[in-house]
Formats: structure tokens, C-alpha cells, sequence
């Protein structure tokens, strides 16, 4: 659990890092931030898929996880 806490602390960190730099490259500049933008993305959207977290939650209101 804690590697991929840091794994998916330095994609999202690396991409605010590619998002920074992105203005001042004279080629690539859009290449750069499209890159840094999809990097937080997946950086995101691991960390709220990861298993056990409050976004799948085995214990609701009707009892039923699928609901």
C-alpha cells in the first residue's frame, strides 16, 4: 500500500512538474502539457480506484455492495 502511495505521489508530482515546464520549452509545449495533464489524471484516478478505498465501500445502507 505505501509503494503505490509513492508511485501515485510521483506520477501526480511529475505531472504538475510537466505542467510547470511546459511554458517555457521553445518545441513540444503542448506535447509537454498534454503529457503532465494525463499524468495526474491516471495519477487520480488510480489512487481513487485503489482497493479499500471510500469509493467502494463493501458496507452501505442497504447491505448490498452493487447497489
Amino acid at each position: 500500500m505505501i509503494l503505490s502511495f509513492l508511485f501515485f505521489m510521483i506520477l501526480f508530482l511529475g505531472g504538475f512538474w510537466l505542467l510547470g515546464i511546459a511554458h517555457e520549452l521553445p518545441d513540444f509545449q503542448a506535447l509537454t502539457f498534454c503529457g503532465g495533464l494525463l499524468l495526474v489524471t491516471l495519477a487520480l484516478a488510480f489512487v481513487l480506484r485503489e482497493r479499500g478505498s471510500a469509493t467502494r465501500r463493501s458496507k452501505n445502507w442497504s447491505g448490498n455492495p452493487t447497489e
